[in-house]
């Protein structure tokens, strides 16, 4: 889990500093972000059912968006700080949250792909239901 979300994290500042070509020069970063936060809610919650973690990483998404339309003072200043510009983001865009919405999906997508098939959500060996031996 910790390279994926370290590997999704990667891909997220690159595309900040080497944006690809239209559209997605605008929203690949944004994408990425609900994606890197699938992966962390997924850490942290590893046997939670995948279509809840991407919910939860599009609402928190969501949440870090609709928050650039407070202006209080301390946070406006927390922003003008390379981390919190990152973290929080600097201005509302409307168009940003189908771009959430993508990343959560992708966050979805990956975890089917590459963790549901490992251990991820799957409960523990010691946990596993027993069958009776079979009788003689």
């Amino acid at each position: 889990m910790a390279v994926l979300l370290a590997a999704v994290i990667a891909a997220g500042l690159l595309s900040r500093r080497y944006p690809l070509p239209g559209v997605f020069a605008e929203h690949t970063g944004d994408a990425l972000y609900a994606t890197a936060a699938f992966g962390l809610f997924a850490w942290f919650a590893p046997a939670a059912p995948g279509r809840q973690l991407a919910l939860l990483a599009f609402a928190f998404a969501a949440a870090i968006e609709l928050s650039q339309l407070l202006t209080w003072p301390w946070l406006q200043e927390l922003r003008t700080t390379r981390i919190g510009a990152l973290l929080l983001g600097q201005g509302f865009v409307l168009a940003d949250l189908p771009a959430y919405a993508l990343g959560a999906l992708l966050g979805l997508g990956l975890d089917h792909i590459f963790l549901r098939g490992s251990t991820r959500g799957r409960p523990p060996l010691d946990r596993l239901p027993h069958s009776s031996p079979p009788r003689t």
